[in-house]
């Protein structure tokens, strides 16, 4: 029973990444992502019908280097809308890279992370410290118009500590990165379930981070 619920969350998570490929695949073809315009069966929206945050993350293969990556951090739209929305606009809007090309597309591999809705980190700002786990957590970084995300993975990526991590987190706001110290700034935690395929267009990997 166990084996066959871990095939059915590997079927649900190929679901999701076929949605992302179909979302980027449209823009290559200069339609726009609105996502009712995309064929989506009504099981699948049944399916992932639920609201959760979402970002998608495009890596050149094999050498792993990013190619785009932006999300929904907040759980607004409906899971399936999410990951249609974030695929588009990282493929295209990301504003450190230029739009995906035709001939990249079989190239890159797709990473979703479906968030946990966001908490806010309590007590005093040297308290966050022991609020936060690497790997499990990722954090959001608010100040007025200031904001910035760092996904979980990147602080495994980058091999942070939690203090490192939290000031990254500032500097990719533009903040200062010792801002998470004024109780001006709010910091949050959340973690997430990380679904990638291993290569273009192969076997998908699922890791539920929250239970690291």
């Amino acid at each position: 029973l166990e084996q066959n619920k871990n095939i059915m969350e590997k079927e649900k998570a190929k679901i999701l990444i076929n949605l992302a490929r179909e979302s980027i695949e449209r823009g290559l073809k200069g339609k726009m992502y609105e996502p009712e315009n995309i064929d989506t069966s009504k099981e699948i929206k049944e399916e992932f019908n639920y609201k959760r945050g979402v970002f998608t993350s495009l890596y050149v293969y094999p050498e792993k280097k990013l190619r785009g990556c932006i999300g929904v951090p907040y759980p607004v739209y409906p899971l399936w809308k999410a990951v249609i929305i974030s695929s588009y606009e990282s493929a295209f809007c990301d504003p450190r890279f230029n739009p995906l090309k035709k001939e990249e597309f079989s190239k890159i591999v797709i990473e979703l992370t479906i968030l946990t809705e966001p908490e806010k980190l309590t007590g005093e700002p040297e308290d966050y410290i022991n609020q936060i786990e690497i790997g499990k957590h990722g954090l959001i970084v608010q100040r007025g118009i200031f904001k910035g995300l760092l996904l979980p993975q990147v602080a495994i990526e980058w091999n942070f500590n939690e203090e490192e991590f939290l000031s990254e987190t500032c500097l990719k706001a533009g903040l200062p990165e010792n801002a998470w110290k004024d109780k001006d700034t709010s910091v949050y935690r959340f973690s997430g379930i990380l679904i990638r395929e291993k290569e273009p267009f192969g076997e998908i990997e699922v890791k539920d981070l929250s239970s690291l």
